[in-house]
Parts: C-alpha cells; sequence; structure tokens
C-alpha cells in the first residue's frame, strides 16, 4: 500500500450525492435523516432530510489537487467521509466513502440487515491487495451435463459474487444487477478522475472479463454457488456497498453489453489486468499504462488493442437478460410506436413508488409529458438529463421498472 498520505488534505473539490432505500431501489427511502461528517468524525459537513424519491442532496466537499490522481508516487488522490443515515428507528453507517476532485461520488443507502454498518476499503491502486493468478485468455468449455452452456454471450439481469477466495465456504454470497457490479469492480479499481477514454478501456476489460467467467460458467461447473469472487488473486475487486462515481456509471450504462474478442471465437476475451507498476504482465491492461494512453489522446479501442493485440475486435452480447423488450434505437420527441408505448407504461409503474414521474397516457406518442417524464427519471437515477430515450436509459428505465415490480411484489 502506499502510505506517502492517509489523511484527508484539501485543494480541490467533489460532489457526494446520496440515495436512500428500502431493501432495493425499487422503494425510495421518504423522510431519512442524512448527516456526512469527516473522516475522523470530528466534523459535520452536511444534514439533510430525503425527498420522495430517497434522495438526500448533493453536497460539495474538498478533496486533494488533481494532480494526485496523475501518478502512482502522489499522496492519496481521495479523501474519505463517513455517511449516516437514520429513518424509523433504524441507522445505516457507511464508513470511508471516497471522493475524487472534479467528480461526483453516489453513495446508495439501503436499508436492511445486510447493510447496517459498512466500511469501504481503499480502492486496489491504493490499497494492498493480492496479486492475480493467471489464467488462459480462452477458456474450454465446460460439459453440458446437467449445466446450461451458453451459445452466444448474453449479459444476465443478476450475477452472484463471493466475497472472498472459491474454497471459503464461510463468506456471503451476493446477488447483484449486472451493471451494478460492473459499476463497484471499476469504483473499486481504478481512479475516476482519470482520463474518459482511460474509464472506458478499463470498463471493457472489466466487463469482459466478467462475461468470460459467465460464459464458461467457470465456478458453477466446478460444484461452486456462485459466478464470480471479490478476491483480486482470482477475479476482480468488489465492495458491497460502496460509493460508486458518476463518471464510471455513465460509461458502464453506454458499454455494459461490449466485450473483447479475437477472430473466430465466440467467447468473451479473458481480460485480464494489473496495476502496471507492482505488477506488470505482458499481454495484461497495465492500468496506470492505460491512464499515460489516455493523457495522449488515445481512443479506449486503441488502448485495448495495444495490451491485447491488434487482432482483438470489441463485440456486442447477444441480449440483456431480464428486459421486457430489447433496445430498439433511440426515441426522443416525435417518435411514435410500441417502443414508446412501453418507456410509458414501465414509467407508470415507476411513478407509483416515485411519485416525482408524472403519469403518462400510453398512447405511444412521445409529446413534451412524456419527455419531462423521461428527464425526471433521468435525474432521480443519476443519468444524463436529456429527455432522450437512449441506449443507457432504455436499460435503466428497465432495470427500475423490474425493481419497483419486484418490490411491490408482481
Amino acid at each position: 500500500m502506499n502510505n506517502v498520505q492517509n489523511e484527508n488534505t484539501a485543494g480541490g473539490f467533489g460532489a457526494l450525492r446520496i440515495n436512500a432505500y428500502i431493501g432495493s431501489r425499487g422503494t425510495p427511502a421518504v423522510g431519512a435523516r442524512v448527516t456526512v461528517s469527516s473522516e475522523n468524525n470530528t466534523e459535520i459537513s452536511y444534514n439533510a432530510i430525503t425527498n420522495e424519491s430517497g434522495q438526500g442532496g448533493e453536497i460539495r466537499l474538498p478533496t486533494p489537487p488533481a494532480s494526485y490522481s496523475d501518478s502512482a508516487d502522489m499522496p492519496r488522490p481521495f479523501n474519505e467521509y463517513n455517511v449516516t443515515a437514520e429513518l424509523s428507528g433504524e441507522t445505516v453507517l457507511i464508513e470511508n466513502v471516497q471522493l475524487y476532485p472534479n467528480t461526483t461520488a453516489i453513495q446508495n443507502i439501503i436499508f436492511s440487515d445486510r447493510y447496517e454498518a459498512l466500511s469501504i476499503p481503499y480502492p486496489v491502486l491504493w490499497g494492498n491487495y493480492p496479486e492475480k493468478i493467471p489464467e488462459s485468455e480462452i477458456k474450454r468449455l465446460p460439459d453440458p451435463g446437467g449445466l446450461v452452456v451458453l451459445p452466444k454471450p448474453v449479459v444476465p439481469e443478476f450475477i452472484v459474487v463471493h466475497d472472498g477466495i472459491p474454497s471459503d465456504a464461510n463468506a456471503d454470497n451476493y446477488t447483484v444487477g449486472y451493471r451494478d457490479y460492473i459499476k463497484n469492480v471499476a469504483s473499486s479499481e481504478i481512479y475516476s478522475s482519470w482520463p474518459r477514454e482511460t474509464l472506458k478501456a478499463n470498463i471493457v476489460a472489466i466487463n469482459s472479463f466478467t462475461l468470460n467467467r459467465v460464459y464458461t460458467e467457470w465456478y458453477r461447473s466446478k460444484g461452486y454457488d456462485f459466478t464470480i469472487t471479490s478476491s483480486t488473486a482470482y477475479d476482480q475487486s468488489f465492495s458491497y456497498g460502496r460509493n460508486i462515481y458518476r463518471e464510471i456509471s455513465d460509461i458502464v450504462d453506454e458499454v455494459f453489453d461490449l466485450y473483447v474478442s479475437r477472430t473466430d471465437v465466440a467467447q468473451p476475451l479473458f481480460t485480464q489486468y494489473c496495476d502496471g507498476i507492482r505488477v506488470n504482465r505482458r499481454g495484461w491492461l497495465s492500468q496506470w499504462g492505460s491512464k499515460e494512453l489516455g493523457d495522449r489522446g488515445l481512443s479506449a479501442l486503441q488502448i485495448l488493442k495495444n495490451y491485447y493485440g491488434y487482432d482483438i475486435t470489441l463485440r456486442q452480447a447477444e441480449r440483456v437478460e431480464g428486459v421486457p423488450l430489447s433496445f430498439q434505437g433511440v426515441i426522443q420527441s416525435g417518435s411514435v410506436g410500441d417502443a414508446v408505448r412501453t418507456i410509458q407504461n414501465q414509467l407508470n409503474t415507476i411513478s407509483e413508488n416515485y411519485p416525482r414521474i408524472p403519469r403518462l397516457v400510453e398512447d405511444g406518442i412521445f409529446g413534451p409529458r412524456t419527455k419531462n417524464a423521461v428527464e425526471l427519471f433521468q435525474q432521480i437515477f443519476s443519468l444524463p438529463v436529456t429527455g432522450v430515450v437512449d441506449f443507457s436509459t432504455w436499460y435503466s428505465v428497465s432495470n427500475i421498472y423490474n425493481a419497483v415490480r419486484r418490490a411491490s411484489g408482481i
């Protein structure tokens, strides 16, 4: 672990956004009292009451200077804050929420039995984590006997994360939404203040790594009851309940169905990576090296090819599970048809738990009222507010629609 500096410092500012839910994002926690304090709890920085959408507001807080995330030998590039939320006698404490300069951290608070007190560990680039055990980038598929071997890569609705090494039978298993998992890993592995194309390259690598585990049924074919582990020796860093970053979240929503592949190979490439400083392996993406390439203006695909070879390509998963209807193309003001009607129907269901979103006539016409409802949905769920249903908004609406239905027992 880098020990150059481990205390909060000043020099920049970032934003912290807090959302509170009961059980899942299907039900907002209304009227929860939220408090944000400094790393050592000596100073209260913020007090708020969550609104009807479970939002506790957004606060601007001091961070280190932006230059601290430029290289591995700089002081700690993030500050840490503690968040407490209270609702109906129940208290949730989340310690060490990490905030980088010029970025927005999103801390979702879930009132549930598994979520009463969390301490977020350092990100991999700053902490002391086990080195990844090398594996083949292309796996032999399991014998189909009794298991489902996917004909083509698909994005599952959920994956099961084992919070420890594979053989640790006492470790918890967490069932996590697929995109939520990718956002968590990316927020745990890299710095959100890095260049956008660097973030995108790393996120696509994380996604391909994960889809390889899904496609090959790597752990289930060995008799385990989970999809992937949180151990960096075997898989990727995952910290249940940690804060994510708006900059990372937006990119994940754009590319969560993309993976790296080689010509004439169906399975997603097992895109291993390392920090590039403490560990550096040929054929693996270097996280710090990708940062340098992003600074030089290379695109995400160019960065990926630099490490995995110039014969790679990016492919789109065959389908996304758990959605009523796959994305058919952008819909916006003036659009008409079944895709508009689908969005109107899903927003109406969501509005039952999120009343700021107005009820819509399900007429298949994308008029001003539908545009306004889309904008409010995007604002509530931390998406770019455009009033346009693009790829990321389409799947975000489907995701929350499913969460509301499950919360209502439908």
